[in-house]
């Protein structure tokens, strides 16, 4: 169901794109709105995830080097990927005090996950744990390559009609110019709004994953109450110069607090929390001592299946 919603938020969002394509050039526009969103997507497709790596200049890690920390974050990747079934993904790390995380790549054999080093210094290895795990939900559902399209398409809606306004466009068609001007003004707005339902539904489909990846719904609800404490009291510097990259963490590195908000490309973090826990009913699990051993020190296979 969720998929399906999906696709119907992309079909609107590209009717809109196509639209507005109209409104600027006619039949003409329609062409050139649909041969530049195929040129844009593309482009997006191979290239997206060395851009998002390269802005927030991630490290690639493995098993065999950097401190003990980084090391099992990397052979943790590894335990997770194995457990959900997906080849296992480049490791990164990010030199940012923010917690945050977030998952790239076109399709499960070209991923990479990354982590901030905020993250990793303030949360223990099970919510870590919880978070990789919500990151590799991402992978295997392929949410990198959808948000990479709709934000590739949202941005692009917002060109064109800034074009529009500035230069004008065919006006002279139903509803005259009011009409044209109308649409050229609110269809980034839109856009936006459906950019923004898709990332709220992937994000707690990724949760729900992500908790039946790692067996343990509660390491990540108790990860993201810390992450969303974080977040709001250290700024990410770089998501401030690149806003667009917002939706790819597992918090709003840019807003923080209040309900699902209109604008928010994020669910709230207690509804989020509150699903989560609601899950645990259904996982004949033994809740952990978050300070005792590390599952992924006492074992190469990890505590799932």
């Amino acid at each position: 169901m969720n998929t399906f919603r999906t696709g119907m938020l992309l079909a609107a969002l590209t009717a809109l794109f196509m639209g507005l394509g109209y409104m600027l050039g006619g039949g003409i526009g329609v062409v050139i709105a649909f041969l530049f969103a195929a040129g844009t997507n593309l482009f997006a497709y191979w290239n997206s995830d060395k851009m998002v790596l390269k802005m927030y200049r991630a490290q690639e890690v493995d098993e065999n080097h950097g401190s003990g920390a980084v090391r099992r974050y990397a052979t943790m990747v590894r335990q997770l990927a194995m457990n959900a079934e997906i080849p296992q993904p480049k490791v990164y790390i990010i030199e940012n005090p923010q917690p945050n995380a977030f998952a790239t790549g076109r399709n499960p054999q070209n991923a990479a996950v990354a982590a901030t080093t905020g993250l990793l210094r303030i949360l223990n290895e099970r919510e870590l744990a919880g978070v990789m795990a919500h990151e590799l939900a991402h992978v295997k559902n392929r949410d990198t390559l959808t948000m990479t399209v709709t934000a590739t398409i949202a941005g692009a809606i917002t060109m064109l009609a800034n074009f529009a306004l500035f230069f004008g466009g065919n006006r002279n068609n139903a509803g005259g110019i009011i009409g044209a001007i109308a649409i050229m003004i609110f269809a980034p707005m839109a856009a936006a709004l459906v950019q923004m339902a898709i990332s709220r539904g992937r994000e707690y489909e990724a949760d729900r994953i992500g908790a039946e990846i790692c067996g343990h719904p509660e390491w990540l609800a108790s990860a993201l109450a810390k992450i969303s404490a974080g977040a709001a009291q250290i700024p990410n510097d770089t998501a401030e110069r690149h806003p667009e990259t917002g939706q790819l963490m597992i918090i709003n590195p840019l807003t923080t607090g209040g309900r699902d908000k209109l604008f928010s490309t994020h669910p709230d973090t207690q509804n989020r929390i509150d699903a989560l826990m609601a899950m645990t009913s259904g996982y004949d699990r033994v809740k952990l001592d978050p300070d005792g051993p590390s599952p992924f020190e006492t074992t190469r296979k990890g505590p799932w299946g």
